[in-house]
């Protein structure tokens, strides 16, 4: 049973993880940043701590503390890096027992991995006890590790690993090597030609090179004839061997749970600050969001987390944007130019609120989020002609179902609903499903064409992609509240071109 977790206050809720991601990941592109964050860490199973959201307020404060013990401390992250490379060994050498074929091979193995285990574990309590720690999880988990390691049980396993280990590494024996055939018999003040021959070519050594020698005892190969040899070394010294044997199978399941939960949740941690890093070394921003149950939100310089991903090898810059809902404001209705920054903004949005959800660093200077059941995405997709489906059928399906299955706590995320209808279809629609997302007074980000969504009434904000005064083809990718204009935005488009109906009048008088 599993004693402490740092992701959880109450370890026994880690039990009912999401294998499987929401549908909404994909629409946010969080799919993508749950790939890179995960990869190369395939071994720890990572992905369904990033597939299961938090509902409680209390259990986000508990990650956050951990994440700050951890951001805040280069020393505790060095020494839990180094404690995760350790328990790799241990696993590897675990699975060579399971996969090798000779009986005091698998044994040695397995030696070697309780000594590394034990040797690990000792470190991290060390590193722990000189750590400040401040949050609940590392504190528990630092207060179990140290009575872990005085118990006497431990105290045993650890003192039997290193006797038989030392017992073993004593011994000594001669090879007789004749033609098809070896005879292995005791030691007995032979001398060591191995050495001699060292001495010999010494002196033909000029200068120091490249090693080629290898440590034997950390390669996992054995042939029959090095099993054989190593069976008749234990005839030769029978008690050393038998102590081998009691060992391994009075400590067959050495790796405590708890231990074992801690070595893989705190990747949790690791790899999303490692993902992050370079995005702050750059200057990108971010912090630990509020969490409320109120629908009050706000974040000040908040990103698209994977469009900044995207862009890391690139001189592009990422471009930060503001938002707020307050009192009785609950939908923000985004209008403006197209390839304008609407979608990422939308998906901002949601990453904000799912990332918060986790109890991560959020991609903003600082922020109050809400706290959420779900989060319900609608963003274009191609036809499915399997189905077949038209675009507007598609749309009103899709939308049905987020609808039957909303709540006052959930998020809803739309992007260019209905773009496949007429206008006046697409009003009279839209204005149905909005007014439905106002009975349920959940918050919602909405990207649309349609300027006459954005002051149905006091619940709705209106917020508008901007482009540069002096050239209205030249986007900022700036989201801010104002009054949507698409019409202004359009003069403005016709005049840079001369297309205005005053400057095509003057041309033609002309």
């Amino acid at each position: 049973m599993v004693a402490i977790s740092v992701l959880f206050p109450n370890p026994t809720e880690g039990q009912g993880l999401s294998e499987e991601p929401e549908p909404c990941l994909k629409d946010l592109n969080l799919d993508q940043v749950i790939d890179a964050i995960t990869a190369g860490k395939q071994a720890y199973h990572l992905k369904p701590f990033f597939y299961t959201p938090l509902h409680n307020i209390e259990a986000i404060r508990y990650r956050q503390e951990v994440m700050r013990d951890i951001d805040e401390d280069p020393a505790l992250t060095a020494h839990l890096k180094s404690f995760a490379e350790q328990m790799v060994i241990v696993r590897r050498y675990l699975s060579l027992v399971e996969n090798l074929e000779f009986h005091y091979h698998k044994r040695g193995w397995f030696l070697e991995a309780a000594l590394v285990y034990s040797t690990a574990v000792r470190r991290l309590m060390q590193d722990l006890e000189q750590s400040a720690l401040r949050s609940r999880g590392l504190s528990a988990f630092r207060d179990f590790l140290r009575a872990y390691v005085h118990s006497e049980a431990f105290r045993t396993f650890a003192e039997e690993a290193e006797e038989v280990k030392r017992r073993l590494s004593e011994l000594k024996y001669c090879i007789i090597i004749q033609p098809g055939r070896f005879k292995v018999k005791l030691y007995e003040g032979e001398p060591d030609y191995s050495v001699e021959v060292e001495k010999t070519f010494e002196k033909f050594q000029q200068h120091a090179v490249k090693e080629y020698r290898f440590d034997p005892d950390r390669s996992s190969g054995m042939n029959h004839i090095e099993a054989q040899i190593l069976e008749f070394v234990s005839r030769l010294y029978p008690e050393p061997f038998a102590a081998l044997d009691r060992f391994c199978e009075s400590h067959a399941g050495f790796v405590d749970e708890t231990i074992q939960t801690f070595d893989r949740e705190i990747q949790f941690y690791i790899a999303y600050l490692d993902f992050i890093a370079d995005m702050r070394r750059r200057g990108l921003p971010f912090c630990y969001p509020a969490v409320t149950a109120g629908r009050e939100v706000y974040v000040r310089d908040g990103f698209d987390l994977a469009l900044a991903h995207a862009l890391r090898n690139t001189s592009n810059p990422v471009v930060c944007n503001d938002f707020f809902l307050q009192g009785p404001e609950r939908i923000i209705v985004v209008t403006g130019p197209n390839q304008g920054g609407k979608t990422t903004f939308a998906r901002m949005f949601g990453q904000l609120h799912y990332l918060a959800g986790l109890g991560l660093l959020v991609p903003a200077r600082e922020a109050r989020l809400a706290l959420f059941d779900h989060i319900f995405t609608h963003f274009e997709r191609e036809e499915d002609i399997s189905n077949l489906r038209g675009k507007l059928e598609d749309d009103l399906i899709r939308i049905h179902d987020i609808l039957q299955h909303a709540t006052p706590e959930s998020i809803v995320v739309l992007n260019e609903v209905f773009a496949s209808t007429t206008v006046k279809d697409a009003i009279l629609l839209s204005k149905a499903i909005m007014e439905r997302l106002m009975e349920l007074d959940l918050l919602c980000v909405w990207v649309t064409f349609l300027d006459e969504l954005s002051s149905l009434n006091e619940k709705t904000v209106s917020m508008v992609s901007t482009v540069l005064e002096e050239d209205p083809t030249q986007r900022t990718f700036k989201i801010i509240r104002k009054p949507a204009d698409g019409l202004a935005y359009a003069i403005s488009l016709a005049r840079k071109h001369g297309l205005t109906y005053e400057q095509i009048k003057e041309r033609i008088s002309a």
